[in-house]
């Protein structure tokens, strides 16, 4: 099994540690801080290790010649660019990702990382703020959508989305929405009907209530989610209240104000509300406290379309999410750090619409470079309960269990479902004859994930061992 090395037990850090322990691999994570660490080590069969990660003296305690990748993740880049800098100059040769909150890094990806002698030599580096704010920017773009994830560079979309009562569909057979939509071709992947995952079948029905996760080709799924709902949701609001101008609030209002969005930021510290406003052109910004009443009922909460707190604090997007619904915003938004907030706020009647947990994104973004073999992206789904892949099918029928086979005839465990195939740049929604062909790229369910079940997943898309 992979050693994975784990710089930071923050936020990220524990989220991440969390989740590979659960999936078996072998982590060791060091961080300056005690406390933080004896908290991310709670109830997981990890190594840990209280020092400087950007000490030499305490990379080489970590033995690392065994480890065969490093994840720095802590709040500050300096220290993840150069902890993956000393392991390079060690010369040790794990897999190295870091996280690097700078944009111009991202923006010059090229021109500062790489093996060349004058580049940085680190081989992946994520921004979890800059996927949530792509991910705040979808859901605005698709109103209904409690969550949105993109394969194959966004040709192939999985949406969740809530049946109401009344929608035009809602209350039939899953067989039944071919006919009442034959130009529109939509899988549907899985249904969470009281939290608990259903395998979608030809006469299984949808009720109001289901959470419903569809998988097509983007211009196919607006048409498909307005039948499940009551509501048009073809048209997004253009009235939008953020609260939090940090690095995400900031991220958001600047990609708001440039697609022409009416922008309301409101920040409670006013050195940092000051900075706010010299750099935004067109957003208007609030001095003030987002859980005060008096001061939503002023800025015309009623008007808001979309409400979304984004600020550091978890209690105060909590509070002024309810509070904002409760005054009458029609959509609701709130940026959940804490896994046990995120579980209460879905499973109750919050009257917060949509909970972002910016630990599900990072989660899934590292694992597309965890796992081995085909897997090309990997998104979290549900509280890590589920799972999105984008797998490539590779070799031909003698060397591989899935090229030259029909959908139907895949050993897929119990749970796991193929949603759609790109070919060539197509999107074919996959029923249960589509044959695969090499190098297609399957997109995979996984209702109910355990390690068991990704492993024989990733397995079944591998080529023979003997292929080469």
């Amino acid at each position: 099994m992979m050693s994975i090395l784990i710089v930071g037990a923050g936020t990220v850090g524990s989220s991440v540690a969390h989740v590979l322990d659960e999936e078996g691999y072998d982590i060791t994570i060091i961080d300056h801080n005690e406390a933080a660490l004896n908290m991310a080590s709670q109830n997981l069969d990890i190594q840990t290790i209280l020092g400087d990660a950007s000490d030499p003296l305490i990379l080489e305690e970590v033995t690392p010649g065994d480890i065969d990748m490093v994840l720095a993740v802590t709040d500050n880049d300096a220290t993840n660019i150069l902890v993956c800098q000393l392991m390079h100059r060690l010369g040790l040769e794990p897999h190295l990702v870091a996280r690097v909150r700078n944009m111009e890094f991202h923006k010059r990806k090229d021109d500062f990382f790489g093996n060349d002698d004058k580049q940085i030599p680190i081989h992946e580096i994520i921004s979890p703020a800059q996927r949530v704010t792509d991910q705040i920017i979808s859901l605005l773009h698709m109103p209904g959508a409690l969550q949105i994830v993109e394969f194959a560079d966004g040709k192939v979309q999985l949406v969740a989305i809530r049946a109401e009562e009344g929608g035009k569909l809602v209350s039939h057979k899953i067989k039944e929405l071919s006919d009442h939509m034959p130009d529109v071709d939509v899988r549907v992947a899985a249904i969470y009907r009281s939290g608990k995952p259903i395998i979608p079948k030809g006469e299984t029905v949808i009720l109001p209530g289901d959470e419903v996760f569809l998988i097509a080709a983007p211009e196919n799924l607006a048409g498909m989610m307005q039948e499940l709902r009551t509501v048009d949701t073809s048209q997004h609001g253009k009235r939008v209240m953020l609260v939090g101008a940090g690095n995400i609030g900031m991220r958001v209002a600047l990609q708001l104000e440039s697609m022409d969005y009416r922008v309301k930021l409101i920040e409670y510290d006013y050195t940092t509300a000051e900075q706010a406003a010299t750099a935004l052109d067109n957003a208007i910004v609030i001095h003030g406290n987002a859980t005060d009443q008096n001061l939503m009922i002023r800025e015309n909460i009623e008007m808001t379309e979309v409400f979304c707190s984004v600020t550091n604090d978890d209690a105060v997007n909590i509070l002024s999410a309810m509070m904002a619904k409760w005054l009458g915003a029609r959509r609701t938004m709130a940026l959940i750090n804490n896994s046990s907030y995120v579980e209460m706020l879905e499973s109750t009647g919050s009257g917060i619409d949509i909970v972002i947990s910016p630990n599900q994104n990072t989660v899934g973004e590292l694992l597309r470079y965890i796992r081995s073999g085909s897997t090309v992206e990997v998104h979290s789904l549900r509280r890590g309960v589920a799972e999105a892949i984008e797998t490539v099918a590779i070799g031909d029928r003698q060397t591989s269990n899935v090229v030259g086979r029909r959908i139907e005839q895949l050993n897929l465990p119990d749970g796991a479902v193929v949603g759609a195939i790109l070919r060539d740049g197509e999107v074919l929604i996959a029923h249960h004859d589509l044959e695969i062909q090499s190098d297609d790229h399957a997109i995979i369910f996984v209702a109910a994930k355990s390690t068991k079940m990704i492993t024989h997943v990733q397995r079944l898309f591998e080529p023979n061992p003997l292929f080469i």
